[in-house]
């Protein structure tokens, strides 16, 4: 029985934390709140209260063969964005055990800013062009020079949708104009594929170290919505231009094509979910 320690079990993290638990192995969630203890350990979870920007918190850490760290940031709280992403990672890899034989950390591919509209792939360098990427790759850089350099996995997850996440659901059903452009690359994974992207990459004897997570299958956004709200049985969607200085506009200047090839080759993950069409076909009930 291996344990697995779980900091941010959240949408993706919790489908992890299910799968292991399924096996027969150890999960610790770690939370910032003692209520989401609670919930967890009567999920079966073992739960550990810590703050991944506090390291007093994180002493005697439960030893576990697995540390995954797939913190999300939440805007309502005081730390900012860098602050979660990379000293909080730094924090957790000061603090774990040496007994820790894989780290797999959940990045985006948010680090590629924009590509034109071009394919990239773990090859294509980074250059993040909002704060989330940013964070994101100085994490990344945390992780590459800390002892866990060389048994370290990342896993640059493109937009993660699945069943209670597929964004502007209320609006389509409402008839409501999406604040997005019409054209424009998609590129997306479903949560369990997600799920099963880090099973691999914490049990592969010897996997690449960087791995783009998407269905390999970029979709024109006019064409995702379209699908969705015939699946909802919602009127055609119409598109709206964001707000010049939103965070939605700059994830909608960020163009571009992932490919899969080290996913489904290198690390043997096969999307359940081919595209978005069998992804929302199996959320929505087509």
């Amino acid at each position: 029985m291996a344990t697995r320690l779980i900091f941010g079990c959240g949408y993706l993290g919790r489908r992890a934390a299910q799968r292991w638990l399924e096996r027969g192995d150890r999960v610790v969630a770690v939370t910032r709140h003692p209520a989401r203890a609670t919930a967890f350990r009567a999920d079966g979870l073992e739960a550990f209260v810590g703050d991944v920007t506090q390291p007093a918190t994180l002493v005697r850490l439960p030893d576990a063969e697995t540390l995954l760290y797939a913190v999300g940031y939440d805007r309502s709280a005081d730390p900012t964005i860098h602050e979660v992403y990379a000293e909080g990672l730094q924090n957790v890899l000061a603090a774990a055990s040496s007994a820790t034989e894989r780290v797999v950390y959940i990045s985006t591919t948010g680090v590629y800013g924009d590509a034109g509209g071009d394919w990239i792939d773990e090859t294509t360098p980074p250059a993040p062009s909002r704060d989330g990427g940013r964070a994101s790759l100085a994490a990344e850089q945390v992780l590459a020079a800390s002892p866990w350099g060389d048994r370290s996995v990342i896993l640059r997850l493109a937009g993660i949708y699945g069943p209670d996440r597929l964004p502007y659901a209320a609006a389509l059903r409402a008839g409501e104009p999406i604040a997005a452009p019409q054209t424009g690359w998609l590129n997306l994974i479903h949560v369990d594929d997600g799920a099963s992207a880090v099973l691999a990459a914490a049990d592969h004897a010897a996997p690449p170290a960087l791995v783009c997570v998407c269905d390999g299958q970029p979709a024109v956004r006019r064409d995702y919505y379209a699908e969705a709200a015939r699946l909802l049985n919602a009127p055609p969607p119409t598109f709206v231009a964001p707000a010049a200085d939103s965070p939605r506009a700059a994830r909608a200047a960020a163009d571009k094509r992932v490919r899969n090839t080290v996913l489904t080759g290198r690390l043997g993950v096969k999307p359940s979910y081919p595209s978005y069409r069998e992804g929302l076909a199996a959320i929505l009930g087509d």
